[in-house]
């Protein structure tokens, strides 16, 4: 189930909990499909806002006369504005694409129906009779809560089920057919399949193993749709076992709902057969193949220390000595860190600092010129927001950060870290840190700031009580509860019997941003950013005519919305690479 701490109207994937005996505490909707990519029950929602309560009542008449004449026997409630819901129990559970075909050809008759529970695998949710509605009251029960609950029991037959999809033959039909006409809307649908980077799916094939969404113009079937996402796997240089992984995990509930037309003893004898043919097929094109993967765009560039620009020189002349200067800034950032609790942009700010100290680590400089669109992958934020941080960062008192030099053409705001005078001699006595500074870690888009705050104390101090959870990651109390609330929901963070918190090691952090499709969201973000790059570089190159002759800020062209990007392999790096 998902819990919802707006009062029902949002029912975000980091409040998703497992289901217990006990009611929940908070409005809750129920996940339609399982890890598995199936479901146990169809459920019809009829939504009074599309065309008023009357509409509503004659479909869901409608639907309860042909519900009855298929011999089905299903469970109803009403929420306070008028909207009903309809739930049909099975004894065989149904694959994604079986439940999708039947909603969505009961959509071609009832004007009201909402398909797009059951048109989404991963977030497809629905409130249940008893949780609380967003505008007040509760969902309802349209019947006796003895009669639903024998039904829940026992619920309908394999032949009812046949008995639908028999009788929506023609419907189910229609609407396989005005989906091969429709645009498949992912971008990411015409990425190839097998040439990539070895351990680099295509995303195309990442979104369409999570989602089970595929073009029915490129793929005739699930058969053929999931033949290619083992294909894409094999290609990348993923092993069978940790395709299993994904499957029996929920990672990609899309490829396990393919093979759930098998009995559960075949699915994965079935997917070793499949994985491989897929071998088989690549060994066959190995020449083919090795050609393709022999041009790589892989960030082997090393990055340019800022130093160097400064001083006029190649290299950092003591790295060792910038490594202790960034390390001691790090003391002073924990020092004042302490003044940004209080404010409302306070933990961005704090996150748009932890990259910039995290650039400066990786450069091995304290000079920085990561634009901000590259501080904006590392951080989650959008780069007007990245921007405005930066700017009163730079304007307070002793602040931790200098503004060097302003961007110029292709390159970014140059920033050097600095350790205020109030701080320094508390700073260069403390001791240092262990470990690295990290900005936003992928996962932690989901989850939120105050949970990858209240991560990184555990990891620096593990079996942490409450209190002092509080003090380290700078939050209030109830900001660490709900974090902490939301790691141990996630297997990230466990409580000891002496009510200590630690860190759970063996939860992998990158595997749940994949889990999570967040990966997906930060290649669309990098993507975009490139865009911006190309038209920054065109704009440049129709305006400049010698390198000399790069325009300053107060020039014609609007630099807060196209400041030059770095190079690609910084954002891939920021962004990718923080894996915990």
């Amino acid at each position: 189930m998902r819990l919802s701490r707006d009062a029902g109207k949002t029912y975000p994937q980091k409040h998703e909990r497992n289901l217990t005996e006990a009611l929940p505490s908070l409005p809750a909707a129920v996940k339609i499909f399982g890890k598995d990519g199936t479901c146990a029950a169809i459920f019809l929602d009829f939504d009074s806002s599309v065309a008023g309560l009357d509409w509503v009542q004659a479909d869901v008449r409608a639907v309860q006369s042909w519900l009855h004449s298929v011999g089905a026997r299903w469970i109803e409630d009403y929420s306070p504005n008028g909207g009903r819901h309809v739930y049909i129990p099975l004894v065989r559970r149904v694959t994604f694409s079986e439940a999708r075909d039947l909603v969505e050809a009961l959509g071609t008759r009832y004007r009201t129906l909402d398909k797009t529970p059951h048109q989404n695998l991963l977030h497809g949710c629905m409130r249940t009779p008893g949780s609380p509605h967003k505008r007040g009251g509760h969902q309802e029960l349209a019947m006796s809560l003895s009669v639903a609950y024998d039904i829940a029991r026992r619920p309908n037959r394999a032949t009812v089920w046949d008995a639908m999809t028999k009788d929506l033959a023609a419907e189910i039909k229609a609407v396989r057919a005005l989906r091969q006409e429709e645009t498949f809307t992912p971008a990411t649908s015409d990425a190839p399949i097998i040439d990539q980077p070895v351990g680099r799916m295509s995303r195309a094939m990442q979104v369409l193993a999570q989602t089970g969404m595929y073009d029915t113009n490129r793929y005739a079937s699930d058969s053929e749709a999931r033949q290619a996402v083992i294909l894409s796997a094999a290609a990348a240089g993923l092993k069978l076992l940790d395709v299993e992984r994904r499957i029996l995990q929920g990672t990609w509930p899309g490829l396990a709902s393919f093979y759930a037309r098998y009995a559960a003893r075949h699915r994965l004898p079935s997917l070793r057969r499949d994985w491989s043919n897929a071998l088989s097929y690549l060994s066959k094109n190995q020449a083919k193949g090795t050609e393709k993967n022999s041009v790589r765009r892989s960030p082997t560039s090393q990055p340019i220390t800022q130093g160097a620009g400064i001083k006029g020189s190649s290299s950092i002349s003591n790295p060792d000595a910038e490594h202790r200067y960034i390390r001691t800034w790090r003391n002073a950032l924990r020092i004042r860190e302490v003044n940004y609790q209080q404010i409302r942009t306070g933990m961005g700010r704090r996150m748009v600092l932890r990259a910039l100290g995290e650039a400066a680590h990786m450069t091995g400089s304290r000079f920085v010129e990561f634009g901000v669109r590259s501080i904006a992958v590392a951080t989650g934020l959008d780069h007007t927001t990245v921007g405005l941080h930066l700017r009163h960062l730079r304007e307070e008192k002793d602040p931790l950060i200098t503004l060097v030099e302003e961007a110029r053409g292709t390159k970014g705001d140059l920033y050097m870290l600095t350790v205020p005078e109030e701080l320094r001699r508390v700073a260069e006595d403390a001791t240092w840190q262990k470990g690295k500074i990290h900005a936003l870690r992928p996962v932690f888009r989901e989850l939120g700031l105050p949970a990858a705050f209240v991560y990184e104390a555990l990891e620096h101090s593990p079996g942490m009580p409450i209190a002092e959870i509080v003090r380290v990651a700078r939050l209030s109390r109830s900001a660490v509860h709900e974090a902490l609330e939301v790691l141990a929901a996630w297997n990230l963070a466990v409580r000891s019997p002496s009510r200590a918190w630690s860190v759970v090691a063996g939860t992998s952090l990158k595997q749940l941003a994949e889990q999570f499709g967040v990966l997906e969201a930060v290649a669309a973000q990098l993507q975009r950013y490139r865009n911006d790059r190309i038209i920054w570089r065109e704009w440049l190159a129709k305006n400049v005519n010698t390198v000399p002759e790069l325009l300053s800020p107060d020039e014609d062209y609007p630099w807060e919305m196209f400041e030059g990007p770095p190079d690609e392999w910084l954002l891939s790096d920021m962004a990718f690479n923080r894996t915990g």
